[in-house]
């Protein structure tokens, strides 16, 4: 079993604020993640694919058209925005990773047999700092 990834990034602004709550308990469990005027990161996204290589190209996945549907299924929707007010599929959701980590699996694995029969989505990695990531492998 082969793993292929490919690396993209974006810019994006969020708030952690659970509408629920006080605004002091938000700034309790939030600290300044919960700040009124938002807060930016440069995310990194890193999008594995595994599989056996298509005997005809070697290729598990091809990373050009693997990069061209991450871009537009994803990162042109979340490059810039903020993801609380601005990405559909964010709408009613707390704007955490953890959260934009499964809605991006979502989109993905729901398009990845349009560019491949030879591999499946494995693992999305989101760096929202360079010490900070969240993995998820579809569970």
């Amino acid at each position: 079993m082969l793993h292929i990834s490919r690396k993209e990034h974006f810019n994006a602004a969020h708030k952690l604020y659970n509408p629920q709550w006080s605004k002091e308990k938000n700034v309790e469990v939030f600290g300044p993640c919960a700040n009124e005027n938002w807060h930016g990161h440069n995310f990194d996204l890193i999008v594995t694919v595994k599989g056996k290589p298509d005997p005809d190209t070697g290729f598990v996945v091809d990373l050009k058209k693997l990069s061209t549907l991450i871009r537009a299924e994803v990162i042109e929707k979340l490059d810039h925005k903020n993801l609380n007010t601005d990405v559909d599929f964010m709408h009613g959701k707390l704007a955490s990773c953890e959260n934009l980590v499964v809605e991006i699996w979502k989109i993905l694995d729901a398009k990845l047999p349009g560019i491949t029969s030879f591999g499946k989505l494995h693992c999305i990695r989101l760096y929202e700092t360079p010490r900070n990531y969240v993995e998820y492998f579809g569970e």
